[in-house]
């Protein structure tokens, strides 16, 4: 593809407010694609005191303006008056105070695209007010008390983890929101206001760690879910040792350690060639197949297995007997050579599984630099700075690849008042004359073809059908890969979708390929470039169908350059194996663990690719065409990291709180437990410390080294209740959150068509209800409600249909005859279903 001439947002200028990292992320992401930013600092200088600040702000022009004083404030304005775009992440009612608030401001720019941040939603009478922490909101919201079946089986709650998780799903999703207003705003000239809760964000990321489906069949149920119930079932202590923990994992999704003593992790589970292709890797396939491993389909249902088999080796979970058979043939095997050995031999073989890396390795590995996923910045600060890259890029805008430093945190007015006078040239759109048109959907009018399977891809289009975008999602004729994967996973990410079953790379596969690609606006597809190539999918074939075509790849490895690892199959664990988050979440090379069950990078990567979409939907608006849009899970990995994803000659250690046993980042951010439960503390240490050690009576908590002023704490906390120390510190605005857990959440805020569904409600978070899911289960998945706009139209889209509901319909449509949609049926190059039921039981 030729290179870009022009980035894809050139021209579009940006007042950024945000502080910390959701608000100044999102106008990162802007500025990585060509947009003109300003970032706005108090007097005092950022609020963050972070290396990763240069990260966040740069590319961008800087200055310190109080805005409580008159003459900056004016300057703010007038910064306002001629931007696109305005980004902001203070609580509910700060910027109105300020005279810089949504209703303010579309006075004198009705065409702005104005985006708020808050931790909670503005109309949440409950929590609105509270000094939203990211700790605070993970607090709230169950993040700490639901980090998935492994620590729940060691007994361990809270879990603290470092993450900024709330605030990297917040800013794409931010993100993803500007650009599809800037898309909206090319035909309409309309404006929007924007809110993005990041705590409703946090839950949207997290979806797979709150679905609740009501009696899920005994087969989907893993070991540890299984032993779980044994213990509680039978009053018996969760307290496994994280070695005795190890035996409780499938042999396909677990780590080993390898000759040279390094970890390897193996995510080859829920495949039809995925767990046979390891056992060849490691040559033991021959021996497991003569033990007589049950190998048949996992679309039939338990009472249809041959006799006497417990499992099949094609879907997660193994059964126990199974499991430890195989595990300890595999340990043996990985035994005989090095991790990075084995991570050349299964990536040779397209076999998911990589060696277990820190996250300074990762920053220093040979695939991260030649990819271009992590750059080298020459900062005026830190000097040469390794940086994490652009979380989405389009092909051939070779600019993703040179990023310039962030200015220095103070007063540049003079900088600022030359770019205003540049931005006073070109004059604001301003929407028509006239009555303002119906709410519609951003999207009302596209059309999506998604080829993508299990959960970040699906993701993509599935986060985009909220704005009206029409999805024709393409599986297989003959599943890849298990209902765990396709149908569980599916009832989340494949809302909003008509479902179509077929083989495309068949002779008539293909044919229906070239008539979709006429008719559709966007590709979404996860696969590298070899798999891509296996569908004929080329950038070549289609600009000569559909030139104004956009292509979303997203894949595992993936980079603005090629690595030598591009091609390498992944998987969400993969990429947190390979670029530090096991190994920190665990507590260090000998004990990594998974960080938070299901999602944690898979969702946001399909976050991610959807602001590669709307990057390419505003560039494709003002005339140039179709676009290759990309992103990849290391991107997402990376994001999730920034608060430690940098390196530099003489950068501190990597010793940010990591293991299982860790409750915090330090005693004044951290878990405590009470009298009735656990609180999670956050404050600002500058100038919240002091008023903290008055209030509770303790003198010299100034002065106490960490240690000490946690022992203190830890001991004053224990014995009162939580509602004691709310009361206490609330007139304090210091942040005191009681510890959530999702599953109460989920039951405190359900919605269904019954009580009247409203995504812009009062509850920040909320949850629907189906109870009568087309699966046949009661199912309760996360509502959509993380994006609140006030003009345009937000939808909730229709459940997931049975796999091949709309395959018939779907090639009608497309011209094809009766009969020669059944002669595709009958050769199995098309199918309506691949099992009798939605769910196999």
């Amino acid at each position: 593809m030729k290179a870009i001439q022009q980035r894809p947002l050139s021209g579009y200028r940006v007042v950024d407010f945000g502080q910390y990292i959701a608000g100044p992320a999102v106008a990162m992401m802007l500025a990585d694609q060509g947009a003109e930013v300003v970032h706005i600092d108090p007097p005092q200088g950022p609020r963050w005191d972070n290396p990763a600040d240069a990260i966040l702000n740069r590319g961008k022009q800087r200055i310190s303006l109080d805005l409580h004083g008159e003459q900056d404030r004016k300057l703010a304005l007038e910064l306002i008056r001629n931007a696109d775009v305005l980004i902001e992440n203070f609580r509910p009612g700060v910027m109105a105070r300020l005279g810089l608030g949504p209703e303010q401001v579309k006075v004198i720019n009705p065409s702005l695209v104005y985006l708020s941040l808050p931790g909670f939603a503005e109309k949440d009478a409950e929590h609105a007010a509270l000094p939203a922490w990211e700790g605070i909101i993970a607090a709230a919201v169950g993040q700490f008390t639901d980090m998935g079946l492994s620590r729940v089986l060691m007994g361990i709650s809270p879990s603290f983890s470092p993450l900024p998780l709330a605030s990297a799903y917040a800013s794409v999703l931010g993100a993803t929101a500007v650009t599809l207003a800037l898309f909206d705003r090319v035909k309409t000239g309309q404006g929007e206001r924007i809110e993005v809760p990041i705590a409703a964000a946090l839950m949207e990321g997290l979806a797979y760690n709150s679905m609740h489906i009501e009696g899920l069949p005994e087969r989907y149920k893993s070991l540890r879910e299984r032993e779980i119930e044994r213990r509680r079932t039978n009053d018996l202590p969760l307290n496994l040792h994280y070695a005795d923990l190890q035996e409780f994992l499938d042999p396909f999704y677990r780590t080993y350690v390898c000759q040279d003593g390094r970890p390897f992790y193996a995510v080859c589970c829920s495949h039809s060639r995925h767990p046979i292709g390891c056992l060849k890797v490691l040559g033991l396939w021959d021996e497991v197949r003569a033990a007589g491993i049950p190998t048949h389909s996992p679309y039939l249902d338990v009472a249809d297995w041959p006799d006497g088999a417990d499992c099949t080796l094609l879907s997660y979970p193994l059964s126990r007997e199974w499991a430890e058979l195989v595990s300890s043939k595999m340990k043996a095997a990985f035994q005989t050579k090095p991790a990075y050995e084995w991570q050349r031999l299964f990536g040779e073989a397209g076999v998911p599984g990589c060696a277990h890396q820190l996250t300074s390795e990762w920053l220093a590995s040979e695939h991260a630099l030649q990819s271009a996923s992590v750059l080298e910045v020459e900062d005026p600060r830190f000097g040469t700075m390794r940086q994490l890259g652009n979380i989405c890029w389009l092909q051939g805008d070779e600019a993703v690849t040179e990023k310039q430093p962030a200015q220095s945190p103070t007063t540049d007015r003079a900088g600022v008042l030359k770019l205003l006078a540049s931005w006073r040239e070109r004059a604001v759109p301003q929407p028509a004359a006239g009555e303002a048109p119906a709410a519609r959907g951003w999207l009302d009018g596209i059309k999506i073809l998604d080829l993508t399977n299990v959960i970040a891809g699906p993701t993509i289009a599935c986060t985009l059908a909220r704005f009206g975008a029409e999805i024709i999602s393409i599986d297989p004729a003959k599943p890849a890969l298990d209902p765990w994967n396709t149908s569980v996973f599916g009832m989340q990410a494949n809302q909003g979708k008509q479902s179509v079953l077929l083989d495309l790379q068949s002779q008539q596969g293909q044919a229906v390929l070239d008539k979709l690609l006429m008719h559709v606006d966007v590709i979404t597809i996860n696969g590298s470039d070899t798999q891509l190539a296996r569908l004929g999918l080329s950038v070549e074939r289609l600009q000569r169908i559909n030139p104004e075509l956009i292509l979303c790849q997203f894949d595992a490895y993936g980079g603005p350059k090629r690595g030598p690892r591009s091609d390498q199959p992944g998987y969400d664990d993969l990429v947190q194996a390979t670029t530090g988050i096991m190994a920190r979440f665990g507590g260090g090379m000998q004990t990594p663990e998974e960080h938070a069950h299901f999602g944690t990078i898979d969702v946001l990567g399909g976050y991610c690719a959807a602001q590669a979409i709307g990057v390419a939907l505003v560039k494709r608006a003002h005339g140039h065409g179709g676009s290759l849009a990309r992103s990849s899970l290391v991107a997402a990995g990376q994001l999730i990291q920034v608060p430690f994803m940098y390196d530099y000659a003489g950068r501190g250690p990597f010793d940010e709180p990591s293991g299982r046993e860790v409750k915090g980042a330090n005693a004044f951010y951290r878990c405590y437990q009470t009298l009735d439960g656990w609180l999670f503390l956050a404050l600002n240490r500058q100038t919240q410390q002091a008023a903290l050690g008055r209030v509770l009576d303790l003198s010299g908590l100034e002065s106490a080294d960490n240690s000490a002023a946690e022992q203190r704490l830890e001991r004053l906390f224990a014995s009162q209740t939580m509602n004691h120390w709310q009361a206490l510190l609330a007139p304090l605005d210091i942040g005191c959150q009681p510890l959530g857990r999702m599953s109460q959440l989920r039951e405190a805020s359900l919605m269904n068509e019954a009580s009247g569904i409203d995504l812009h409600g009062a509850k920040t978070v909320a949850f629907i209800e189906y109870p009568e899911h087309p699966c046949g289960h009661s199912v309760a998945l996360i509502a959509p409600n993380s994006i609140r706009l006030q003009r345009a139209r937000v939808k909730l889209p229709s459940v997931m249909p049975k796999y091949g509901s709309h395959t018939r319909a779907v090639l009608q449509q497309l011209g094809c005859a009766a009969a020669d949609i059944e002669q595709m049926i009958e050769q199995g190059v098309a199918a309506e279903q691949w099992a009798e039921r939605y769910l196999p039981t």
